[in-house]
C-alpha cells in the first residue's frame, strides 16, 4: 500500500504547472524612427501593453488594419499604448505613411 501511494504522488506531482511555465504579460516598446516601426514584428502574451514612441521629427500613427486600435497623430516623442486582451495577429500601419507596416502576434 505505501508503494502505491508513493507512485500515485509521484505521477500526480509531475503534472503540475508552475507560474514560471506560463508567459507573463509585460510592457513592450516599439520605436518609430526613420520611417520604420522597430521591431517590425513582435510576439507577446495576452495582456501585454505595447507602447509606440515616435522618435522621428515628423508625425506618424499606429493604426490596426482591422480597426482594433488607432493612435492619434503622434508628433516627435509622443507615445501611444494599447493593451492586447485577445490572442491573434494584429497587422498595423502608419496612416500618414502607409508603406510603414508592422505586426503584433498575441499568444
Amino acid at each position: 500500500m505505501p508503494v502505491m501511494i508513493a507512485l500515485l504522488l509521484l505521477f500526480v506531482g509531475s503534472s503540475r504547472v508552475t507560474a514560471t511555465d506560463q508567459p507573463s504579460a509585460a510592457d513592450v516598446a516599439v520605436k518609430i524612427d526613420n520611417f520604420v516601426f522597430g521591431p517590425q514584428a513582435i510576439t507577446v502574451p495576452v495582456g501585454t501593453t505595447v507602447t509606440w514612441t515616435n522618435s522621428d521629427d515628423i508625425p506618424h500613427t499606429a493604426v490596426s488594419t482591422d480597426g482594433v486600435f488607432k493612435s492619434k497623430v503622434m508628433d516627435a516623442d509622443e507615445k501611444f499604448s494599447y493593451t492586447f486582451s485577445k490572442a491573434g495577429t494584429y497587422s498595423y500601419y502608419c496612416s500618414v505613411h502607409p508603406k510603414m507596416t508592422g505586426q503584433v502576434v498575441v499568444k
